[in-house]
């Protein structure tokens, strides 16, 4: 046998780690490519880039997988670009994990979504006094529920307000109030989600919307976000126009911050992400659709309650009014 063909044969699985596993190499630069770009996802074909903004912090759990089928090929090329995902990841969301020091705040807000089937109206508003909150918006009140509720809160606040299926409790004079339509084509008039409110602080007036938009389903076509997005749209809308020099909007937002459907509303009221703040399913949370978010004011800082009898869990933040 040929000296130089047998030595050749025998070197051929070691330089083979390098070309070995060329799909998974594929997946992690396809996928790198997708977390470091993905506001760049076009918010067609079935809402993809609102569908990738959605679990976006998840896609991170891809890596080991990758890990793992880079040792089963014994590619070293595979094993190396794996990490390519786990360092765009890195770059998207390592700002938001960095600590963060106390701050002063004027305000309290507690947010959730109460759910119209949540029979423990006492647990639940015990869990929110809790906090010690200045202000309490709920959505998904009911005609059944409403009454309980106002019960329960009426000997910690004094002043309230309700509009649909919203709400908004406060320890501070409220000066106004109205409803703001965000109905989406197509939709009943008796859809009525979204409320205004002129509240009157210490440390100055502060406008609160507390909003419920439409519900997003994931389905055979993609994610179905239309209503969604209308209704953020029209808030948006309303956001702007808004001459109030503060304004803290509460909701249950169906859509994280990163969602291009939520853009016209984000683009108006914000607050700096710090850490995940998942709220739904309840049970085990994978997502965060419920916020506070602010112009001319700062959410210093959000954290997530514990479970109540709702499939949300409510949110407590802080908020500095910078008057």
């Amino acid at each position: 046998m040929d000296v130089e063909a047998e030595n050749g044969a025998r070197s051929a699985p070691a330089g083979s780690t390098w070309r070995r596993g060329r799909p998974l190499v594929l997946i992690a630069v396809l996928l790198a490519l997708v977390i470091a770009l993905h506001e760049l996802v076009p918010n067609r074909w079935g809402n993809l880039g609102s569908l990738v903004a959605t679990f976006l912090p998840w896609f991170v759990l891809a890596v080991p997988l990758l890990l793992l089928g880079a040792a089963l090929r014994r590619s070293a090329l595979a094993a190396l670009l794996a990490l390519a995902p786990l360092a765009a990841w890195v770059g998207v969301f390592g700002p938001q994990l960095m600590p963060v020091e106390a701050a002063a705040y004027d305000l309290t807000v507690v947010q959730h979504n109460v759910a119209d089937d949540n029979d423990d109206v006492a647990r639940t508003v015990e869990l929110l006094l809790a906090e010690d909150p200045d202000i309490v918006a709920l959505e998904e009140l009911t005609s059944e529920n409403l009454p309980q509720y106002e019960a329960a809160l009426e000997p910690t606040f004094e002043h309230h307000t309700t509009q649909g299926t919203v709400g908004l409790w406060s320890r501070h004079p409220i000066s106004e109030r109205t409803r703001v339509d965000i109905r989406p084509a197509g939709i009943d008039a008796s859809w009525d989600r979204c409320l205004r409110a002129v509240v009157q602080t210490p440390e100055g007036e502060v406008t609160v919307y507390v909003a419920h938009l439409p519900s997003v389903r994931v389905g055979p076509r993609g994610l179905a976000a239309y209503s969604r997005n209308r209704s953020a749209e029209l808030l948006g809308e309303a956001i702007a126009a808004d001459p109030a020099p503060a304004v803290v909007l509460a909701g249950d937002l169906n859509g994280n911050l990163l969602d291009p459907g939520l853009a016209p509303l984000t683009e108006e009221v914000s607050r700096e992400e710090h850490g995940f703040r998942f709220t739904f399913p309840s049970a085990l949370p994978v997502v965060q659709l419920d916020h506070v978010l602010a112009r001319g004011a700062e959410v210093r800082d959000l954290r997530v309650l514990p479970r109540s009898g709702s499939d949300h869990l409510p949110v407590v933040s802080r908020v500095s009014l910078g008057q």
